[in-house]
């Protein structure tokens, strides 16, 4: 993903809300399967981290976006940006080239 791809998702998740919360639990597999089935339906989200989890908020953004083969657009504070580009039939972002 080139700096321009990734400005251009950081502009859309700004206005967008978090849809998921990542809690004391951590990622439980169950978590993991949300958030992939999410972002095959949103292709962009946007996951909080609250202050009762003890993980860092970078290596969850790794960790989730490994386990989802998703791209970590942004991860600022506790709120964490993934991306993962939809297939070909539901492709709702259309990225700006290289």
């Amino acid at each position: 993903m080139t700096s321009k791809q990734r400005a251009y998702l950081k502009g859309l998740a700004m206005t967008m809300d978090p849809i998921f919360q990542i809690g004391k639990n951590s990622l439980t597999p169950e978590f993991t399967k949300a958030v992939q089935e999410a972002l095959e339906a949103r292709e962009l989200i946007k996951i909080s981290v609250l202050q009762n989890c003890l993980d860092d908020p970078k290596e969850l953004a790794g960790m989730i976006a490994e386990r989802t083969r998703a791209q970590v657009v942004q991860v600022i504070g506790k709120k964490i940006v993934l991306y993962k580009e939809g297939k070909d039939d539901k492709k709702k972002i259309i990225l700006p080239k290289a």
